[in-house]
């Protein structure tokens, strides 16, 4: 599959090479806009349901209307991953406050949608973490809002690559571990399998979404500290699915992966095997 072959935007496929957004879209002058990104298994995007349900939560939070329907959007979703010949990938799918003025006000053009896919990226089993001195706002009109106000991540992950980690990790204001920059985290703590609640201002991760339904995990509020000494940690998302933490901050964790990382990544497996819209 060639990156970005065909995209799909406001109802027609257009070449890469000819697909075009204004200047003046509100996702490019303010960061106006909400997007989901899912995986394709077997030629069909996973967990669409729980995605759009996501795509419109976030956008109700940014007061920013969806003009389609689901039924819309799956099609728009199913004709470019058809149009790229996708059986195992990456899917986006994008909703922008549309053309606007240069500020933060809306214009009256209506929002942007776009659908495109890429590669999906391949994930070692195992990852280094580093946290970061950059703080996640619980307390924000955008709190576990999806949005593509991206920037902050942007120089989080930077930050941690420079580091030797693939991801960065937040704590809160409150000091307490939050996520990472496109992440959840779940640590094994005294042989509970943990998540920070949504509470701590996360992402509610669909992937940590159905693992919370399909093994046991507490949702507990731990200092950013814990995870350093977590027995287990792993990260999960819908390119990462189940990935065991080897290091924070340069220092080893004991198991990587260990049994309850295992368990997890195998139940998950199982998931994607036999529902592709669980």
């Amino acid at each position: 599959m060639a990156d970005h072959g065909s995209i799909w935007i406001d109802g027609t496929l257009h070449d890469a090479g000819h697909a075009t957004v204004s200047a003046f879209d509100h996702g490019i002058t303010v960061g106006d806009g909400v997007f989901e990104t899912l995986q394709v298994v077997r030629g069909e995007p996973f967990a669409v349901r729980r995605h759009l349900a996501r795509l419109r939560h976030s956008a109700d939070g940014l007061r920013l209307p969806v003009p389609l329907d689901d039924d819309a959007l799956r099609a728009a979703m199913a004709s470019v991953v058809e149009a790229n010949g996708v059986q195992r990938g990456r899917l986006r799918l994008t909703v922008t406050g549309g053309v606007g003025p240069l500020g933060s006000d809306r214009g009256p053009a209506g929002p942007t949608i776009i659908a495109a896919t890429a590669e999906l990226p391949t994930w070692e089993p195992t990852t280094a973490v580093v946290t970061v001195p950059w703080l996640r706002n619980e307390h924000s009109a955008v709190a576990g809002l999806k949005t593509t106000s991206y920037a902050e991540n942007v120089v989080a992950l930077d930050h941690a690559h420079q580091r030797g980690g693939t991801e960065a990790i937040f704590a809160n204001t409150a000091g307490a571990l939050c996520e990472g920059t496109g992440s959840n985290v779940f640590l094994v703590v005294g042989g509970r399998l943990c998540t920070p609640p949504l509470t701590t201002g996360c992402l509610a991760g669909i992937t940590r979404e159905l693992l919370m339904e399909i093994v046991g995990v507490d949702e507990v509020t731990l200092p950013i500290a814990a995870l350093g000494e977590a027995d287990e940690a792993f990260l999960t998302s819908s390119t990462r699915d189940v990935q065991a933490i080897r290091a924070v901050d340069g220092r080893g964790l004991g198991e990587a992966p260990g049994p309850l990382t295992i368990a997890a990544a195998a139940a998950f497996a199982d998931l994607l095997a036999h529902d592709l819209d669980p």
